[in-house]
């Protein structure tokens, strides 16, 4: 039996021994007959091909969890398995994550940009699945978030395994991670020139002759499947049946400013919240704290369950019984204030719902709380203007519901063109074009005033790691402090003589020297230059000491220091070679020369388009 065993383990290791031979000499093969544009175009159709597929299967398992769970559920009233299903949901995602997974998988598109600014576009391969498993029993269970941030995050990572497994050059790796990530919005959404923005806007990709080509065509492959899978129907049913007219622009720039705020507040909640959860140590007193939250705001409002897209239909084609069905405000839905106040609470509510699903443990993105949000508040500002005698003309209320969601979108990613147009392909209101303009406009410049960075980059770039449209910026982010140190420098202590200084200065190619302490901390430099007019006069040999010719280094660069800073620092003071130091103790020099070089070198790699 042993023999046997020994030989099929043989066959198996033989074969594999060919594949991958097989494999490389494609490789080569390759690079000789198919030049790297070209072939880029066919990975970006491929990566198009599964992350369309993922979309799909993400979609069906949110939809078949959801509709098991709630099959037996009646809406007409407060109904308390809202308490338990969201918490179970998070409970085993949670479960999931910290005993299957065992990383962190939650904010996907943080992580996409982490991936593409600080790691050379690389993602490990579990990120092809893991989110896409987590997320389903996230949003199928109830939580309040939405499916796109995970999607994302999946596309991203196939792009990036898949151009990792042909050996591409990081510059192509991040085309690729791009192509991955404008797949995964076109077809959870099937809106392919929203893609693309997402990835140009958000993912902060340029738009060059290498990528756009790529971009396009990854988009338009997974929109393509989405269509065949779920048909021709666009995501969000919306007929327009009451005209726009010009009449109504001064309450659309209104709408646009009041998007903004409420853009600013979901972003200032979303990060109080992550604070918040942050300061638990315990993993299972957070994951206990998020479900009490979120079990409770959902049970109150139920709207909260789920993507809430079922809420966005009903609104945009004219039904607002559906906004408080299965809530204790049912009997009074149809009385003015009483609905006006409960779709109020209902936007305010829903940042607190997504940070605790997220906070207690829960897979999920901002994109669809973002949707609904600016959803709730067009219509809700239409409603208030037509039934309080604020309006001087009648106003649509599915008109501004669209209109809001473009305008919360687009406050709340800093996307302005991406909310556009992701509008108008979800629902068809190319109609509404100009209005679409003019919210989303008007709610990202309200905005900016107020939070210079989207909510999926100002923690990056707080840190100093974001990628940015910045050409020098972006080459400056990519570069790495440790790979401009250098260590050649030979140190010198205190208490040494000129006569041992000396010695040293022969022995070294270098003419800067670091005076260390006997616990290896950098308490000065010594400048050839400096000591020139003594180091040839042997009557002091004995009598000084370095402590008495050494100086202060204009600055000290940390080791964890992004490399904006450091040019920085060195535009400030002047130098031309600053130490490197961690937590006090001495690790090398950094010089301007070293990162000039490095700065060329990156810059052709990444931006020779």
């Amino acid at each position: 039996m042993s023999t046997i065993s020994t030989s099929t383990d043989n066959k198996g290791t033989k074969g594999t021994n060919r594949l991958r031979e097989a494999f490389f000499a494609f490789l080569i093969w390759r690079e000789q007959h198919i030049k790297e544009k070209t072939f880029v175009l066919a990975l970006a159709l491929i990566v198009g091909i599964f992350t369309g597929l993922a979309a799909i299967a993400l979609k069906w398992l949110i939809h078949y969890i959801s509709e098991v769970l709630t099959a037996g559920i009646n809406l007409e009233s407060g109904n308390y398995i809202y308490i338990l299903l969201p918490a179970v949901g998070v409970i085993l995602t949670a479960l999931y994550v910290r005993y299957i997974v065992r990383d962190n998988i939650s904010h996907g598109v943080t992580r996409v940009l982490y991936a593409i600014s600080q790691n050379k576009s690389r993602l490990k391969r579990h990120n092809v699945y893991t989110s896409v498993l987590a997320s389903s029993v996230t949003i199928g269970f109830g939580g309040s978030v939405g499916a796109e941030g995970p999607i994302v995050y999946t596309g991203a990572a196939i792009g990036s395994n898949l151009g990792r497994l042909f050996r591409m050059s990081p510059r192509i790796l991040m085309i690729l991670v791009g192509c991955g990530a404008a797949a995964g919005i076109a077809g959870i959404f099937k809106a392919p020139i929203a893609g693309m923005l997402f990835t140009l806007e958000v993912l902060m990709l340029d738009l060059t002759a290498v990528s756009v080509m790529p971009l396009l065509i990854a988009s338009i492959t997974s929109t393509t499947l989405a269509y065949m899978y779920t048909g021709y129907e666009f995501e969000f049913f919306f007929a327009q049946t009451e005209n726009f007219y010009t009449s109504r622009i001064p309450y659309v720039i209104l709408l646009g400013i009041v998007s903004g705020f409420i853009s600013l507040y979901f972003t200032r909640v979303m990060n109080m919240m992550e604070s918040f959860f942050g300061r638990f140590k315990n993993r299972w007193l957070k994951t206990l704290v998020g479900c009490l939250i979120l079990s409770g705001l959902v049970f109150i409002f139920p709207p909260l369950y789920g993507e809430g897209y079922g809420s966005i239909v009903s609104l945009l084609n004219g039904d607002t019984s559906a906004i408080v069905n299965g809530s204790f405000f049912y009997g009074d839905r149809n009385q003015v204030g009483m609905l006006a106040l409960f779709i109020g609470l209902v936007i305010a509510t829903k940042a607190f719902a997504t940070s605790a699903t997220n906070g207690a443990g829960g897979v999920g993105g901002t994109f669809a709380p973002s949707l609904y949000v600016g959803c709730l508040t067009g219509f809700l500002f239409a409603f208030i203007v037509n039934n309080f005698g604020l309006n001087i003309v009648e106003l649509s209320n599915k008109n501004f519901a669209l209109m809001g969601m473009a305008g919360v979108m687009s406050g709340v990613m800093h996307a302005p063109l991406m909310a556009i147009f992701l509008t108008a392909e979800l629902t068809g209101g190319y109609d509404l074009f100009l209005p679409l303009l003019i919210v989303s406009t008007i709610s990202f410049g309200t905005i900016k005033i107020f939070e210079p960075y989207s909510i999926y980059t100002m923690r990056l770039a707080k840190r100093g790691e974001l990628l940015t449209h910045h050409k020098d910026k972006a080459v400056l982010t990519l570069l790495k402090i440790n790979n401009v140190i250098e260590t050649d420098f030979i140190p010198v202590y205190p208490d040494m003589t000129l006569k041992d200084m000396v010695d040293t200065i022969a022995r070294s190619k270098r003419n800067l020297f670091p005076v260390l302490n006997e616990n290896h901390e950098l308490i000065g430099v010594v400048l050839l230059d400096e000591i020139r007019n003594i180091m040839f006069r042997p009557d002091l040999y004995r009598r000084m000491k370095v402590n008495t010719f050494m100086s202060v280094p204009p600055a000290k660069i940390d080791v964890g220091a992004n490399m904006d800073s450091v040019m920085k620092t060195f535009d400030s003071t002047g130098a031309w070679n600053l130490p490197v130091v961690e937590n006090g103790k001495y690790v090398g020099f950094v010089s301007k020369s070293k990162i000039f070089n490095s700065y060329r070198r990156v810059l052709r790699h990444y931006c020779d388009d």
